[in-house]
């Protein structure tokens, strides 16, 4: 069977064909998009259905919000999505959404070891609670749970949860975003426009001033993109604290929803900031964020932590998730 499968955030759209069997998914072909450049996502699926020579026969998609009774209201675009809708839309019956992170869950039993950079080796348990957190536009979460002979995937909106300050200058922090937003959710500080927040208030805050060139490198190109560059290449003080920051903020939360779901079994880092900062997730910030958790900083310390570097992960849960909706019929 060929699904079509999405992973649809709020920066990036990808989308894919995959020939789907009873154990294995091929990807065949993909293609990008710029979310924002479209006024909602059939518009996108049609312009990628150009340039294939027949509609699959099924849709699975990702896509970055909650998805309840088969609508989306996407959190970071002005996009509400209703899964008949698409169906009726894009020509595809058979078409279901799914949350991004729920997707993801799907890949974990299907990734290899070269998709993984371990920041934690650990020492997982078998069949042990596994839990996804990942940073982009937003701050996606979920967790799986073994269950007689597979994974079941748990979705998640974690990201959305109460930022928790740690220390005097985080508690400035939030102060600042509280005045501003009202509630201060953790994908306030943990996401691309989480770290553009950072960054303006430790210029405010701190004791680098921001230079020039960066505000105008800035208004040319992605905000966080440009800030982490800067703080790895060590080219901007006010970006390295910036990235300082906010790689403390990511290993805090990370290390939360390891507590939370007592996810014994690993936690893998995904969502499309991690691979680019990878330098400054290896340093120990990050890490030492994730274990300090007082009493049970040991059981912490015992957990696999890894960063997913496999770009195509997202489609590849997509695709997983559609062989569990619409198993293979028997030979």
């Amino acid at each position: 069977m060929k699904v079509l499968a999405g992973d649809i955030g709020g920066t990036s759209a990808r989308l894919a064909i995959f020939e789907v069997g009873a154990e294995d998914a091929t990807l065949f072909y993909k293609r990008r998009f710029s979310s924002k450049d479209f006024p909602g996502l059939a518009p996108i699926i049609k312009t990628f259905a150009d340039d294939i020579p027949d509609l699959p026969e099924a849709a699975c998609i990702g896509i970055a919000c909650p998805v309840v009774n088969g609508v989306c209201h996407m959190t970071n675009l002005s996009w509400t999505i209703n899964s008949r809708s698409l169906a009726s839309e894009i020509g595809i019956p058979r078409t279901r959404l799914i949350n991004a992170f729920y997707a993801l869950g799907h890949a974990l039993p299907h990734l290899a070891t070269s998709d993984l950079v371990f920041l934690q080796t650990g020492e997982a348990e078998t069949h042990g609670v596994k839990a996804l957190i990942g940073a982009g536009t937003g701050l996606g979460q979920a967790f799986t749970t073994w269950s007689s002979d597979s994974y079941h995937v748990h979705a998640s909106e974690g990201g959305h949860t109460s930022f928790s300050a740690r220390n005097d200058r985080e508690s400035r922090l939030l102060a600042s975003l509280a005045n501003e937003y009202g509630y201060v959710s953790s994908e306030r500080v943990v996401s691309g426009p989480g770290l553009m927040s950072v960054y303006q208030f430790l210029a405010m805050d701190g004791d680098a001033g921001e230079q020039n060139d960066v505000r105008a490198e800035m208004e040319r190109s992605d905000p966080a993109a440009v800030i982490s560059r800067r703080a790895l290449a060590g080219t901007d003080p006010l970006s390295e604290q910036a990235l300082e920051m906010f790689a403390a903020a990511y290993g805090a939360q990370a290390g939360d929803l390891a507590l939370t779901v007592m996810a014994v079994g690993g936690v893998y880092v995904a969502g499309g900031i991690a691979p680019r900062i990878m330098p400054k997730l290896r340093d120990g910030t990050f890490m030492n964020a994730f274990r300090d958790k007082g009493r049970l900083s040991n059981v912490l310390a015992r957990i696999p932590v890894s960063v997913i570097v496999n770009p195509d992960v997202g489609l590849i849960g997509a695709a997983v998730a559609a062989m569990r909706l619409w198993p293979a019929p028997p030979p």
